[in-house]
């Protein structure tokens, strides 16, 4: 699966009842909501890297890679736009790319 396709289910589900879909219950508590689960998520796969559990952080990445993508969705912010984005710094060191960030 790739990140488009999981993005186009994430979207697809986000259309559903809330009372059928996960995506659909979350997006309903708003966007606060789903960055809060986004963050949760986020450091439990952090935990599960530093305790070097491979198994545990491919889940949890998973999660995190679901979660971003809900986040994103919830905010109306197309995974489409996050790409060009990673796309335009492509040429640039991650040292370059920070240093012309506006302070």
């Amino acid at each position: 699966m790739t990140l488009e396709e999981l993005a186009e289910i994430v979207a697809t589900r986000a259309a559903a009842s809330p009372d059928e879909s996960w995506t659909a219950r979350l997006m309903a508590k708003g966007p606060e909501k789903c960055a809060e689960k986004f963050g949760e998520e986020a450091v439990e796969a952090i935990i599960e890297a530093v305790k070097d559990d491979r198994t545990r952080l491919t889940s949890e990445a998973a999660d995190v890679l679901y979660h971003l993508l809900v986040m994103l969705q919830s905010r109306d912010v197309a995974l489409s736009d996050v790409m060009a984005e990673l796309k335009a710094r492509q040429h640039k060191t991650g040292l370059q790319e920070k240093a012309d960030r506006p302070t």
